[in-house]
């Protein structure tokens, strides 16, 4: 007795329930027809699996705020705005999610999707995320793949704006390496003596750093894998939560790391 075939859809499978299909469509992940490419598919999951490990701590600030706020930075198109917006934000009937974009016509197109999706509560400012300013507090900030030291005024963004949440997915991270190149004399040169090496190394200090800067500034920190290597290289994910005002420890934690580096971040030099 043969058994019988079962059809399965690997884009549902890939959904959350509920999702807009046409949201996806018009962010052009999904294309005319509902289909999905290897490229595309890999971006999607990227984006719903750090709103999964975003959820729990939307659900808190939703639980604990009338109507929080999110500011996502280095926001691109705003995959990641617009999909936390139609998966949480729109099913709670509150909230606010606002994209910050250094390039102006990304901006504008996706001001134009907002309006025509009906997404009323997204706010889009055009500008660098060293210079965004926005009134008020701001309860979460996240920053995918914000390059080099973008993700550094992502972190000095958060803690101007009191962020409860901060959530960085960095990339790219080039200040410390161009800064190690010149120390050749340095007792530990050999962790950056070969270039390829030298990146790696640097990459992975920085992102030290920023984990124990964060704990010092009183967050509670959590440095995971986002998704497998297989779909990306950048995939790093510092979720922090605030817990306290400031972390006597991790500060000293952090000064005496310092001291046994000849170069570090432009974020950490009020220590």
């Amino acid at each position: 007795m043969t058994k019988k075939k079962t059809d399965r859809d690997p884009l549902k499978e890939l959904l959350w329930p509920g999702q807009s299909v046409e949201l996806l469509k018009a962010l052009h992940i999904l294309t005319r027809d509902g289909a999905i490419n290897a490229d595309s598919r890999r971006k999607l999951k990227q984006v719903l699996h750090l709103v999964q490990l975003l959820r729990p701590s939307l659900d808190r600030l939703f639980d604990e705020n009338e109507s929080p706020r999110l500011a996502d930075l280095g926001a691109g198109k705003s995959y990641l705005g617009f999909i936390l917006y139609d998966l949480i934000f729109a099913p709670k009937g509150r909230g606010e999610v606002v994209a910050v974009e250094t390039r102006g016509p990304l901006m504008e197109g996706a001001e134009q999707l907002a309006r025509t999706t009906g997404f009323d509560r997204m706010r889009f400012v055009s500008g660098a995320i060293a210079q965004a300013k926005l009134d008020g507090k701001v309860d979460m900030v996240t920053a995918l793949h914000a390059c080099d030291t973008a993700t550094d005024d992502a972190i000095r963004f958060a803690l101007a704006h009191d962020a409860k949440v901060i959530a960085l997915v960095p990339c790219c991270q080039a200040e410390v390496a161009r800064l190690l190149d010149a120390h050749t004399r340095h007792p530990l040169h050999q962790l950056w003596r070969h270039p390829i090496q030298r990146r790696e190394f640097a990459s992975n200090i920085t992102n030290v750093i920023r984990g124990l800067y964060l704990e010092a500034h009183g967050y509670k920190v959590r440095v995971t894998e986002l998704v497998g290597f297989e779909h990306t290289m950048k995939n790093e994910l510092i979720l922090a939560e605030r817990h306290q005002l400031s972390n006597a420890q991790a500060k000293g934690e952090l000064a005496a790391l310092l001291k046994q580096l000849p170069a570090h971040p432009a974020l950490v030099a009020d220590l």
